[in-house]
């Protein structure tokens, strides 16, 4: 069973940089998509990106060039770079894998716990 574990929250100044960082326990290697999706107070959950088996990434509109997904070489920890931070990036990220299906799902398969970011001075 795959089980997802992030780090790397906190706070930060607009303008500032996190790394928010996703460790799976269990094997992921190419089985699962992975994304990350965020959840800001009063509002649904959305998402952020995705990233297939071939490590294709598509972004939301609103990340704007400013996010960056990648995976480690050992396949089993995924790295999402945020940097020039807006206040509006506030929320609580989510890892999440999507077992590949040919495709990539809409839903997520596993989550999870969640870190916080806030942007804030």
């Amino acid at each position: 069973e795959v089980q997802l574990v992030e780090s790397g929250g906190g706070l930060v100044q607009p303008g500032g940089s996190l790394r928010l960082s996703c460790a799976a326990s269990g094997y992921i290697g190419r089985r699962y998509c992975m994304a990350w999706f965020r959840q800001a107070p009063g509002k649904e959950r959305e998402e952020v990106v995705r990233m297939d088996i071939y490590d294709v990434a598509r972004y939301a509109d609103f990340v704007a060039g400013r996010f960056t997904f990648s995976r480690a070489s050992a396949e089993n920890a995924f790295y999402l770079q945020m940097n020039d931070l807006k206040p509006e990036d506030t929320a609580i990220y989510y890892c999440a894998a999507l077992e590949y299906l040919g495709y990539c799902p809409s839903t997520p398969d596993v989550w999870g716990q969640g870190t916080q970011v806030t942007v804030s001075s």
